[in-house]
Order: C-alpha cells, then structure tokens, then sequence
C-alpha cells in the first residue's frame, strides 16, 4: 500500500478552491511588490497568471509557499490558512520554481526519492511512486542518469515529476518554460494541462507568454502588483474587445498605465 504523508489533512468539501488569495500586499522597503490581491484557482482548473516581469508573479508564489510571511490578507490552499496551517496547507502543495532547483549530481530517481523521505514517504513506497511517474511521462529511461545529463526540457518535467510525488491537489508553476525551445514549451503546457483533466489537481501557471494561454483556461492579468483583470479566457476577450488575448492584454496593461498617471 502507497504510504501518504503523515499530516496529510482530511479532503476540504466540494466548492473549496484550490488556491485562494485575498486582499494580500507586499512590499520590500518602501517598493510595493503586491497591492490588496486577491485571486482564486479553482479546483481541476487551468488558471493562468499572467503578468509581464517584475509584475509580482514570484513574489505572490513565495507567499503561498511561505518563503515570505504574508503580513495581510489570507491565502488559503485547499481551505488551510497557509500562516495559521502551514503543515496542512503546504502538505497539498507542489511547486516548480523558476529557478531549477534539482541535485545535478544526483540521479533522476535520487532527486525524487529524497523529495520523497522530506515527506514522510517510506522508500518502498517512495520508489514506486517515483518510477509511475516517470513511466507517465514518458522518462522511465532516465530514472538512473544524473540529472545534469538531462536537457532543459527533461529537468522541467523531472521537476514537474517531483512537485506530485506526495500527491498534491495544488500545482503552483513560476515561468516554467523559461529557457526552453519551442518543441519543448509546447510538451510541458501539454503535460500540465494533462493533470488537469486526468487527476483534478488545480493549477496556477505564472508566465509571460500569452501564447501558453488558450481558450477554456482561467486568466488573471497582474500588472505593477495589481490584479488588472480575472476571468475566462473568453470573458477576457470579450471584456476588452480583443481579437485575441494579446490584445486584450495590452489593452489592459494601457488601461492600467493612463489610470495610474
């Protein structure tokens, strides 16, 4: 039997969001980073974040994962307070940062096992759980080459495969796909769209690319640290006018800079 982790929180009831974020700022020094956002990722969504650089995309994440304390506002994962529950909320959190953060001299299966034991994931169980995943993915074959023999779009995935080891329902992702060629940016929106309609997990996708968002995702717009708009991708269009998402996006980012002048 596949061991789960310890303090795994019993399951919220229907309607809870994956992710919700509400009236959160933050500032470094007198620089504000966030002001009063407030956003929800529905469960079994596909909710795209999607801000230009320095738009606070990474710094929203780095509050949900409690690298920084959120001194206002409330996030809730799955509904746990994140400040006041931070073992139940994180414990159906998985991230892929921007930065990639895996052992290069460490193999692939090591990476994953060791992600494994940190959440109280026995080897055995560990194991399995490591090479089903992989096997998904289409990258069994690399469970034993060290991880800095790998390309960029395979670090990403083995990354992606080690978020979901402890069996998330949160997926966050910070730009994912910075780095990688087209073929490969194609194949990991792919894989995480995949998860969405095959396993229910909801998922937060950071990114400054508009062409990694399609129709039937969620969209929320984050500009200077500000929430400009959140909807449908097709409600978005239609709120702005836009032929297409590019569109509305400058439309709103314009909108957001003659407000602020």
């Amino acid at each position: 039997m596949t061991a789960r982790p310890r303090d795994l929180p019993s399951a919220p009831g229907a309607g809870v969001p994956a992710l919700a974020v509400s009236g959160v700022s933050h500032a470094f020094g007198v620089r504000k980073a966030l002001d009063d956002v407030s956003l929800d990722v529905p469960a079994g969504s596909f909710t795209a974040l999607l801000g230009p650089n320095g738009a606070g995309k990474t710094t929203l994440f780095s509050l949900v994962t409690r690298l920084y304390d959120n001194r206002s506002g409330a996030i809730h994962v799955l509904g746990s307070d994140v400040r006041r529950q931070p073992a139940a909320a994180l414990s159906r959190l998985g991230v892929v940062f921007q930065a990639r953060t895996l052992d290069l001299e460490l193999t692939v299966l090591d990476n994953l096992l060791y992600h494994a034991t940190l959440h109280g994931i026995g080897f055995r169980a560990g194991r399995h759980r490591a090479l089903e995943l992989l096997a998904q993915d289409g990258i069994a074959d690399r469970a034993s080459d060290k991880v800095r023999n790998l390309s960029g779009g395979q670090m990403r995935r083995v990354e992606i495969v080690r978020a979901l080891m402890h069996r998330p329902r949160l997926l966050l992702l910070d730009e994912p796909t910075v780095g990688l060629d087209i073929a490969s940016r194609a194949a990991l929106v792919a894989q995480v769209r995949a998860l969405v309609a095959q396993e229910g997990i909801g998922v937060l996708w950071a990114t400054h690319i508009i062409e990694e968002i399609g129709p039937g995702d969620r969209v929320v717009v984050l500009h200077r640290g500000r929430v400009r708009a959140e909807g449908s991708y097709e409600e978005l269009l239609a709120r702005s006018g836009g032929e297409d998402l590019s569109a509305a996006f400058l439309q709103l980012v314009d909108d957001a800079g003659e407000a602020a002048a």
